[in-house]
């Protein structure tokens, strides 16, 4: 399996697990012996790299809280000397809504409860989740840089992050790595790759699959529980399934052209397209997490992705959730 490289040294699988499914925002959360499975299911199968956050907290089927953190530590115990966990700090949610909190007092306070929850000695990478406006850049980064010299945390990255941010926080302490929002239907931030690719930071790729429409397993009429953000989701209206029918028919094409499927085309067009790009799409499904991580094996040319590009950029597409309100606090 060919590892990938994001910023100087942090090795990780070309596909990361996305977990927050697990516990949150996809309605109640996952049964914890079968999220533990299933986490573990994608150890054996190739990936070693986890992505997990403080605020991904969500309510069991008994009313009681899951805490995501928790159950990807308890999950990877066995193999923690052979994974990458990644966490992230600074957000809180209320009512659907994002609260930032980056002051340095309150990042402090959040890699140690991370540390408790995870089980660990140390965090491979530690996330800001989103920018706060009201601290500086250079503080958080300060803080950070502070946090790696005491042995808390080994690397760094900032989530949805713009290049004015990027290179603030990267000239106080390097910066590994970007987490920010990319799909086929998300195309936003392709104009950070240059900036990545002067400062050597990798891009992990959220919602590669649009959250989850791109897997083609989804059609017109689809419900889900209030609890899942999926159901106020604008890509999962009935009028957007219409809309993103010549879309998916591109991807339906070019994965029987390839004998794969929609999903494994989507996320090898991102892993072809850049060698620093590691998407990290989520699933609770055993079975749709290997399929996922086979399309590492996926050969797209150069010339194929530019022609998938050509017509991306001209095709009538539904709107795509672009995530949460944000407020500082």
């Amino acid at each position: 399996m060919n590892k990938r490289i994001l910023g100087k040294s942090l090795e990780v699988s070309p596909v990361g697990l996305g977990c927050m499914g697990f516990s949150h925002a996809y309605g109640k959360a996952t049964d914890d012996e079968q999220a533990i499975k299933s986490i573990q299911a994608a150890y054996e199968i190739g990936y070693t790299f986890f992505d997990t956050a403080e605020c991904y907290v969500g309510e069991n089927s008994d009313g009681s809280i899951s805490y995501n953190e928790e159950l990807v530590g308890k999950a990877l115990a066995p193999f923690r000397d052979k994974v990458k966990i990644a966490t992230k700090f600074g957000v809180r949610h209320e009512k659907r809504q994002i609260i930032t909190d980056s002051r340095p007092e309150v990042i402090r306070k959040s890699v140690e409860g991370s540390l408790a929850r995870l089980k660990v000695e140390v965090i491979d990478l530690y996330y800001q989740h989103r920018i706060d406006r009201k601290v500086e850049a250079e503080l958080v980064a300060e803080t950070i840089k502070d946090l790696i010299k005491e042995g808390k945390i080994l690397h760094w990255g900032i989530s949805e992050t713009d290049e004015e941010y990027l290179r603030k926080a990267h000239k106080v302490c390097p910066v590994t790595c970007i987490q920010n929002r990319y799909s086929m239907m998300a195309r936003w931030h392709e104009n950070l790759f240059p900036i990545l690719e002067e400062l050597n930071i990798g891009f992990v790729a959220f919602s590669p699959l649009a959250n989850g429409i791109l897997s083609d397993a989804f059609s017109k009429g689809e419900k889900f529980e209030k609890e899942d953000y999926r159901s106020v989701m604008p890509q999962y209206s009935d009028e957007a399934f219409e809309k993103n029918r010549e879309l998916f028919n591109l991807i339906r094409s070019i994965a029987k052209e390839k004998e794969a499927t929609p999903a494994q085309i989507s996320l090898a067009w991102m892993l072809c397209k850049k060698p620093y790009i590691v998407p990290i799409p989520g699933s609770r499904k055993i079975s749709r997490i290997k399929e996922n991580f086979e399309s590492s094996n996926v050969n797209l040319t150069k010339d194929e992705v530019s022609q998938i590009d050509t017509k991306l950029n001209n095709l009538e597409m539904s709107g795509v959730f672009g995530g949460s309100a944000i407020k500082s606090k």
